[in-house]
């Protein structure tokens, strides 16, 4: 009798985990991606879901690896990269949640202010298409530039209709745009390589991208994937209230919440 209630209380704890039987890969991308998916790591543990949290240094891999099955899912691009990501690469990736929003800063270590904008200044942005037209948004909304309104939000340096300053814009890498900033005037950052760089955007920007901008930050899955039980899991703990007394401690308004 003894042996079979044993065998039926296991058979109850397998059934109950089974959903969560091997671990999911996450792909995050170092700083505050990685750190608040720690927190996550913490919470889901509670809820049955292991988490491996793999970094990558760029935005090109992390949605090749999911598309791939080498990931599970992935947390470090806001909607409109994702968009851009299945238009051109034709990934069956879908967003399962709406994360956080980073508030892309313009830092320089040469002016205090965008009215000190030589004429002829240099501005490194990024060289992607979707960070590279977010970061002409920006200077486009400070007044700096205007853009081809019929572009949307997919615009590039072709898509400056005026400039009256002659800005330069030199397109790099996100990841490298901190290190840009001795050999340029002014650099827009993204937030996350901002602080991996030890810049602080709460304060070291000298302009900051408005919170209206419609870029926040997503959970992305395989499309197959998206009704499974570990991603229900997987919001679950990210939209959990330690994970949002997390980010208020540790960035204190430098990364914001999204839900």
């Amino acid at each position: 009798m003894k042996t079979l209630v044993l065998a039926a209380s296991l058979a109850a704890i397998f059934s109950a985990g089974a959903a969560f039987a091997e671990t999911i890969k996450i792909g995050v991308t170092p700083g505050p991606h990685a750190q608040i998916m720690e927190k996550v790591k913490e919470v889901a543990a509670e809820k049955g879901l292991d988490l491996e949290i793999l970094e990558f240094s760029d935005y090109v891999v992390p949605n090749q690896a999911l598309a791939d099955g080498d990931l599970q899912a992935n947390s470090f691009q806001h909607q409109p990269y994702l968009d851009n990501q299945v238009a051109d690469r034709g990934f069956e990736l879908v967003s399962v949640a709406q994360t956080v929003n980073f508030p892309m800063g313009i830092y320089s270590k040469k002016l205090k202010s965008l009215g000190e904008l030589a004429d002829g200044a240099t501005i490194s942005i990024p060289n992607d298409p979707t960070n590279g037209g977010r970061a002409l948004l920006i200077l486009a909304d400070k007044g700096l530039i205007k853009l081809n309104a019929e572009a949307g939000l997919k615009v590039g340096p072709a898509d400056v209709t005026e400039n009256p300053k002659n800005l330069e814009f030199a397109e790099l890498d996100a990841a490298q745009l901190p290190r840009s900033l001795d050999d340029v005037d002014a650099s827009v950052i993204n937030t996350n390589y901002a602080l991996e760089a030890g810049l602080d955007p709460g304060k070291d920007p000298i302009a900051r991208e408005s919170e209206k901008a419609p870029y926040i930050n997503v959970i992305a899955v395989r499309a197959v994937d998206k009704d499974a039980e570990w991603v229900k899991t997987l919001v679950e703990a990210y939209h959990s209230q330690p994970v949002k007394d997390f980010i208020a401690a540790e960035f204190k308004g430098a990364v914001v919440p999204a839900w």
